[in-house]
């Protein structure tokens, strides 16, 4: 069999997938809306369950679920009978995905949910089976076409795609941001993208602040001294009212103007661009390289003429956030 003949069997197998999923998406109806809705809302776990292939699904749903703020784990099927029933409370949701539903080792655990009245919402793709019977909540999935008519590809592709689709809708109805998913993830370079400006800005004693009236050749000394490229002038009140940069006083010496007898509130630039510190620290970047400069202050939106901190490049850098 030559490569080409491969490379026509791969697609026809993403084919026959990319069609389960939009069978999948034609049959998502109000029942989805109501697990959402006890998903977000369950005060307790979210456990999920299935048997062989399902049972890995529904371990990747489990995941996905708590990576987005939903307690959540995976239990095995087939050990849930030998002890680990004990696992599941009265408060928690069980999620059964088969997609037969009659797979024998469901049906103890689908006869205890049900006798200590455990919100049970059942996956499947059958109605004639005892998980679609038995589930208080019944989501209804396509029946696909599985790759040589048996392998389980099609049917778990569609699994999965349904179990993300939960996860996220229920964050959203929980109003699950991106600082709430910052808490969850906070090592890798995804918890280096949801940073925030606070996370990793210059404080305290480090802000080279300065008063307006401050002579320039005593303001270049502190400039120096703190090595951020930038001074930040307050008036008496210890409201922020304008910036120095060092290339602006580069531009000065180059036309050869006599400027270090003035006070600093003469020569700086009026209304800084500033940076709020629950923004990310993505977005600072961003504005960094739109308008070309190396540092932005950082305020709180409550008090944006208070000047808090300073966020420079080199640090947006080294924190690895592109």
């Amino acid at each position: 069999m030559n490569k080409k003949k491969f490379v026509s069997i791969g697609k026809e197998i993403i084919d026959l997938e990319i069609a389960g999923l939009k069978k999948l998406k034609k049959s998502i109806n109000s029942s989805f809306d109501k697990a959402v809705k006890q998903i977000a809302k369950c005060q307790s776990k979210v456990i999920l369950c299935g048997v062989g292939k399902s049972g890995l699904i529904a371990s990747k749903i489990a995941a996905t679920l708590a990576s987005v703020g939903t307690p959540s784990f995976s239990l095995s099927a087939s050990e849930a009978s030998h002890g680990d029933l004990g696992m599941i409370s009265q408060k928690d949701i069980l999620i059964m995905i088969s997609n037969s539903g009659k797979t024998a080792e469901l049906k103890n655990i689908i006869q205890y949910v049900n006798r200590n009245k455990i919100l049970l919402i059942g996956i499947v793709s059958k109605k004639d089976s005892i998980l679609y019977k038995a589930s208080d909540i019944k989501l209804l999935i396509p029946q696909v076409k599985e790759a040589e008519g048996i392998v389980p590809t099609s049917s778990t592709t569609v699994q999965l795609a349904f179990g993300d689709a939960l996860a996220i809708a229920a964050m959203k109805y929980k109003k699950f941001g991106k600082l709430d998913f910052k808490k969850l993830h906070p090592a890798g370079s995804l918890g280096a993208q949801l940073k925030t400006v606070e996370d990793i800005m210059i404080t305290g004693n480090k802000i080279p602040f300065v008063s307006e009236k401050l002579q320039v050749n005593k303001a270049l000394k502190i400039l120096s001294e703190k090595k951020l490229g930038i001074l930040i002038v307050r008036d008496k009140n210890k409201k922020t009212i304008g910036i120095i940069t060092d290339g602006q006083i580069r531009r000065f010496n180059e036309k050869k103007l006599n400027i270090l007898s003035l006070p600093v509130k003469k020569i700086m630039t009026n209304k800084p661009i500033s940076i709020d510190k629950n923004d990310l620290a993505a977005k600072a970047l961003s504005l960094m390289n739109s308008k070309k400069i190396t540092s932005l202050i950082v305020n709180n939106k409550k008090k944006p003429n208070v000047t808090i901190g300073v966020i420079h490049i080199h640090t947006i850098l080294q924190s690895n956030i592109s």
